[in-house]
């Protein structure tokens, strides 16, 4: 597939009750093992990205490692790729864009833009609503229907209890960040039923939800919420460096 047939893929692959499943990846050899498992697009997750090079995670990883990284992914398989891109590594709109820009030079049909900062605060709505109006318009010079993925920090940071509360500001910065060019709504850390279908009901976004293994729905229930798009985040990369390790543990028991 061309650049553009594999972004055209990827926006129509987000369907209300029939989600897209994205077992995130870290590296090449990562994503190349989602996609022979039957992976319909490869997204990272930054968490994983960062660990697997040996950074912490939120923006802590140089650019043009993450760059670089996004390259091989896109060059391993032939499936859309998009990148968690945390912040942007930028604060301004127009560097923003500029960083988008690279990444999809890099390969990338969309990204993840959190609306969070360093420090765990949200930046406002009109703020996030320039960043991602920025993308939309450098992407779209391109002929390119990038997919941005708008995520909002909200639930990310707030316990539980509070979370029914933060839901109509959750909707609000979905409806101003789809007026601004946002394809896709990410709520990550909603895991209440009733307030994910709610959100899924009410946003003119597809609405993404990360999985929070002992929290969240399973997948089915998920997709009968109404939710279009399902991460795994870090999961993938929990499971697999788990099993190295009970490998490299059994192995040094033989040794011993």
């Amino acid at each position: 597939m061309t650049r553009e047939e594999k972004a055209a893929r990827f926006r129509v692959l987000h369907v209300r009750g029939e989600p897209l499943i994205l077992f995130n990846a870290w590296d090449a050899g990562s994503a190349k093992a989602v996609a022979d498992a039957g992976a319909k697009a490869i997204a990272t997750g930054s968490w994983s990205v960062a660990a697997a090079q040996g950074y912490a995670d939120g923006e802590a990883m140089p650019l043009d490692l993450a760059l670089a990284n996004i390259r091989r992914i896109a060059e391993a398989v032939d499936l859309p790729v998009t990148i968690d891109f945390e912040r942007g590594y930028a604060e301004e709109p127009a560097r923003v864009a500029a960083n988008v820009l690279a990444a999809v030079e890099a390969g990338a049909i969309g990204c993840n833009l959190e609306d969070g900062r360093a420090g765990g605060d949200i930046r406002s709505a009109d703020e996030q609503s320039a960043r991602i109006a920025a993308i939309r318009k450098a992407t779209d010079g391109l002929g390119l229907d990038f997919f941005v993925n708008a995520r909002t920090d909200l639930f990310l940071h707030a316990a539980s209890d509070t979370h029914e509360g933060l839901v109509e500001e959750a909707l609000a910065r979905g409806a101003a960040y789809a007026e601004a060019g946002a394809s896709g709504l990410f709520v990550p850390g909603l895991s209440d039923e009733t307030l994910i279908a709610h959100v899924c009901a009410t946003s003119a976004l597809p609405v993404n939800v990360m999985v929070w293994p002992g929290r969240t729905p399973p997948l089915r229930r998920l997709a009968e919420l109404g939710v279009a798009r399902i991460s795994h985040a870090g999961g993938p990369w929990r499971i697999a460096m788990a099993a190295l390790k009970d490998a490299a543990r059994a192995a040094h028991e033989m040794e011993g």
